[in-house]
């Protein structure tokens, strides 16, 4: 049996935020965020190809939930399908700022070389490239 990830709870201060964040940055495809405009109680998700994230406003109604759900307390990676070097010059481009990396890491398919930043609410966000990069370990 093989269990793959769907989808990820995030708590978010604010919904309109994170989505702008998101779709600039990742290319993330909103979903639902019109029905949640116009008060919908399902939660707005965004998508990274098969998997995605389904953002929760803090006092949402959206049930069941996490005990303790903490806006910023996300610790997420992201596979970058090319060098890191070009992750680096990508967030840059879109004024994020890089709070570690490149650095060498172990992830799910093996050796890699990670950057990490932050998105709007304090969330870590690491982006791992598994390609030949001249800062990857050998």
């Amino acid at each position: 049996m093989e269990i793959e990830l769907d989808h990820i709870a995030m708590p978010v201060g604010d919904v309109e935020r994170s989505v702008q964040f998101y779709r600039e940055v990742l290319g993330a495809e909103p979903i639902g965020l019109e029905d949640w405009r116009a008060g919908g109680a399902r939660p707005v998700g965004l998508s990274f190809g098969r998997q995605k994230f389904n953002l929760h406003p803090p006092g949402g109604a959206i049930l069941p939930r996490a005990a303790k759900p903490t806006v910023g307390s996300a610790d997420v990676c992201f596979v970058w399908p090319g060098p890191i070097q070009s992750a680096v010059a990508h967030l840059a481009s879109h004024g994020v700022a890089l709070e570690r990396g490149p650095v060498p890491r172990l992830g799910a398919r093996g050796k890699g070389v990670s950057v990490y930043c932050r998105d709007p609410d304090g969330n870590l966000l690491e982006f791992i490239s598994y390609g030949k990069d001249p800062t990857s370990p050998s």
